[in-house]
């Protein structure tokens, strides 16, 4: 998911030289008994938890759905850090009242452990004061010194 796409008035600014603890967002509470937000139907620990906490993610589709989690839980800070370098922007204006409501991976190209690159195709559901809706994308992973990073995406 693009900054642009979650973006729809400047509210929590994060930049990269921010905190990257998963403590940083302000929506806590996933835990070991906790459903991680990204539709696995694992427990958050199990899950997203374990890159929110520094382990590299070892697939694209891994890191989409940390991602996708991240932005549910507004952990702006490992959303930059999780950004390549090459297009990652300087800072980042998460919208606290979008809440992430699902995530559906649509498909997936390449981007396993050893691979250099991957797609994920995915739609994400949310809410807004706006009302309901659903951002599609296809986002481009790279495998860059050891870890995976959100490139971006088209709509």
């Amino acid at each position: 998911m693009t900054a642009q796409a979650v973006t729809r008035r400047a509210s929590s600014s994060v930049t990269p030289e921010a905190s990257r603890s998963p403590t940083a967002g302000p929506r806590l509470g996933h835990t070991m008994t906790t459903t991680c937000l990204c539709d696995t139907g694992k427990l958050y620990d199990d899950c997203c938890g374990r890159w929110h906490s520094g382990r590299p993610a070892p697939t694209a589709l891994a890191l989409m759905r940390s991602r996708y989690t991240a932005f549910a839980l507004e952990f702006g800070d490992y959303l930059l850090d999780t950004w390549h370098p090459d297009t990652r922007p300087e800072t980042l204006d998460l919208d606290p009242d979008t809440e992430w409501t699902g995530l559906r991976i649509d498909a997936t190209s390449d981007g396993k452990a050893w691979d250099t690159e991957g797609t994920v195709t995915f739609t994400a559901s949310f809410t807004s004061p706006d009302g309901r809706g659903e951002l599609r994308e296809v986002s481009r992973f790279f495998f860059d010194d050891g870890r995976w990073y959100y490139y971006d995406g088209t709509y």
